[in-house]
């Protein structure tokens, strides 16, 4: 198991970037005031990661939120992510400069190709190599690829992603994914950990949350981590921001991570990355 200590631990990426591995994920924060309180009540609390997309229609306010943080922006932990209508080798380049236009920077920690669109994908992904090489991002990587989708990527790219953001709950492990990506050195980051909100329906969760003294969002977010899986919570409310990061005064044992691990179901909440076209 990778070592967990604070809202500031890291895992380090097969570059010898560290990544931190608790987040604040604002998909659906509306720009401005609401996603901009939302960043700095983050930074401020003592998060470090900040994962935004172009699709999100808010990096303007996530960059404001930085810049009106009491944290240095060499301190952030900065993703975005180029979107499905900007794949393609000159596309995703200009992708990237409006970006990091809208997000008030000159680099970005971390670049995702937000889904696989086969071929398409690899050029977009020799675009990613040459930000990377020009060294205007600090690790590269992707969303929702499947092992396929990531075999296929690999018969072209001359780097190796530093990281793959899945669906991951209870209801959708994909263990084999896991263990392919670990193989590679493909750190995993997990999205929609609360299941879309149907994780607190679970009986099982409710009484994990009772055995732990903990909320329901903190069990599963424990598991995340000890699963070595980065997650990002998203919120912009400032009470559950802070409540998703209380994680780091207790721990899971094995049996209830295999418990949890067991509820797997293929089940998603969110689009299936074989079929997904927007």
């Amino acid at each position: 198991m990778k070592k967990i200590t604070d809202l500031q631990g890291t895992f380090e990426l097969h570059n010898g970037v560290e990544m931190p591995y608790f987040g604040l994920g604002v998909y659906l924060s509306k720009d401005g005031n609401e996603v901009i309180h939302a960043v700095k009540e983050a930074l401020d609390h003592g998060y470090r990661h900040i994962d935004t997309a172009a699709i999100y229609h808010n990096e303007e306010g996530v960059g404001t939120g930085i810049k009106e943080s009491s944290v240095d922006r060499k301190d952030v932990f900065l993703v975005s992510k180029v979107w499905n209508t900007d794949q393609g080798y000159d596309s995703a380049l200009k992708a990237f400069d409006a970006s990091l236009e809208r997000l008030g920077t000159d680099y970005l920690d971390l670049y995702l190709i937000h889904w696989p669109k086969g071929d398409l994908s690899k050029e977009t992904w020799k675009a990613l190599e040459r930000l990377y090489k020009e060294k205007r991002v600090r690790s590269i990587g992707v969303s929702n690829f499947l092992q396929h989708h990531l075999e296929d990527l690999l018969t072209s790219a001359e780097i190796v992603p530093m990281v793959n953001q899945m669906e991951f709950h209870p209801y959708l492990v994909q263990q084999k994914l896991l263990d392919f990506c670990a193989s590679k050195g493909i750190q995993y980051e997990a999205w929609s950990p609360l299941m879309q909100g149907n994780i607190f329906d679970l009986e099982v969760m409710k009484d994990l949350a009772a055995k732990y003294n903990k909320t329901i969002a903190q069990i599963v977010l424990r598991w995340d981590l000890q699963k070595g899986v980065v997650t990002i919570p998203k919120s912009s409310k400032k009470e559950r921001i802070i409540a998703n990061a209380d994680l780091f005064d207790f721990e899971i044992n094995e049996a209830d991570v295999q418990l949890l691990d067991s509820l797997e179901r293929g089940k998603r909440f969110g689009p299936n990355p074989d079929n997904f076209d927007f």
